[in-house]
């Protein structure tokens, strides 16, 4: 049996960020629920299993300059660099979207009233999205970087008032959920970001910019979910 079929979808991804592309390309969810065995998931959905192997092998055997190892940082500059790089995105350009949503459920929406739900979707996901992030940032990560000075110090950590890290990281990740399942239905709505044939650049710009912004939360799920949560949950058990 090949080695990658014993592993999760996470671990795949983990190990070579390419693959997501891969699993994308089968809709195969590898960050809300990378945690399902490889093999499972593809008897569930009769994929051909040497196929995809081999479109994975051609993946990971490219150069991997430029590549990044997430999973060798340690938690505190993971959660760093999560923040200033994902949840910064998310800040800058959640306006941005909402402005060209909003343009072209004025212009267009009479012939494609579907674009009424996605601008819909996507505002109820851009609220929750903040409040998410500010949560992780006033509570769950200066946890993580205490733990991870205390790692470095060689010492204990007192537990804080959520009690386990596994509390909001159980939250985290159910939130995690609820917004993948909301792009996943702007995706299902917008025919994968395809833009009619009577759409204007506008139209173009505002697929390809939301498009863009859902493989960038797809991404920062993963490193949260199968990457830093983990390895928080790992550091709880050592140091208390």
């Amino acid at each position: 049996m090949n080695e990658l079929l014993k592993k999760t979808v996470a671990e795949i991804v983990t190990e070579d960020y390419r693959t997501a592309e891969i699993f994308k390309s089968y809709k195969i969810d590898f960050c809300c629920n990378g945690g399902r065995n490889f093999n499972d998931v593809l008897t569930a959905k009769n994929i051909d299993s040497d196929k995809i192997i081999a479109e994975l092998d051609s993946v990971t055997k490219r150069n991997n300059n430029g590549s990044v190892d997430f999973d060798s940082w340690e938690i505190d500059l993971l959660a760093d660099y999560i923040e200033k790089k994902h949840h910064r995105y998310v800040e800058a350009k959640t306006p941005e979207l909402k402005q060209y949503l909003a343009k072209l459920c004025k212009v267009h929406g009479e012939n494609h009233p579907e674009l009424f739900e996605i601008n819909e979707q996507f505002n109820q996901s851009a609220g929750e999205l903040a409040m998410h992030m500010k949560k992780e940032e006033l509570i769950l990560f200066p946890h993580i970087r205490k733990m991870a000075a205390a790692k470095q110090k060689n010492e204990k950590v007192d537990s804080p008032q959520f009690g386990s890290v596994q509390n909001p990281i159980q939250l985290m990740m159910s939130e995690h959920d609820t917004e993948g399942e909301r792009f996943k239905k702007i995706a299902e709505i917008s025919n994968n970001y395809t833009v009619p044939d009577d759409g204007c650049n506008t139209y173009r710009v505002a697929f390809s910019l939301l498009k863009e912004f859902q493989d960038d939360l797809h991404l920062h799920i993963h490193l949260e979910n199968n990457i830093l949560f983990p390895k928080a949950i790992e550091y709880e058990q050592r140091l208390t």
